[in-house]
């Protein structure tokens, strides 16, 4: 619309259509995302971690990401419990681990090789990109719990990000 026809200020309350599950799925399927592991505690002692795929940025000023865990999730009580949290942003190479995080397991940890964040955090060694939060907000998201974190400290390597898309890892080309 131009400046001289402003939009329509009507209100639509039509009930929304039913959406098939699977075929919301499979569309959904089709956007790529990068692969992160969420992780709480600190590299000596208790540890929790899952893999996350829902993730993403929202703001600069301040610093903002988010990103949201199941509610059924067994993770889900420790999440609420603790203010920091951090994120691993997920090299090429590290396609095993996401799939260790992904799975259930006594210690999901096990074999990987960790490094401790500037907040005592257990990150993992080798990945793209760490991200320190503490939690600011969580929000009602349908079947899952929304996260919003404001970033207090950050670092980034020199590798090529671990992709998901089509309910398979992938690797970029460049186009």
């Amino acid at each position: 619309m131009t400046a001289s026809n402003p939009l329509p200020t009507e209100t639509y309350t039509a009930e929304p259509p039913v959406i098939d599950p699977a075929a919301y799925r499979a569309v959904m399927g089709g956007f790529a995302t990068g692969v992160t592991v969420i992780t709480l505690g600190s590299t000596n002692g208790f540890r929790l971690g899952v893999t996350a795929s829902s993730f993403n940025t929202v703001s600069l000023d301040p610093p903002l990401i988010l990103w949201s865990l199941a509610l059924k999730a067994p993770s889900l009580a420790a999440f609420r419990s603790h203010d920091l949290f951090a994120v691993s942003v997920l090299a090429n190479h590290q396609k095993d681990i996401a799939l260790q995080f992904a799975r259930p397991a006594e210690d999901k940890f096990a074999g990987i090789d960790m490094i401790e964040g500037a907040n005592g955090l257990p990150l993992i060694k080798g990945a793209l990109a760490h991200i320190e939060c503490r939690t600011v907000a969580r929000y009602a998201g349908g079947d899952h719990e929304i996260m919003l974190g404001q970033v207090v400290s950050l670092r980034r390597d020199d590798y090529a990000p671990l992709v998901f898309q089509g309910g398979k890892f992938h690797g970029l080309a460049e186009v």
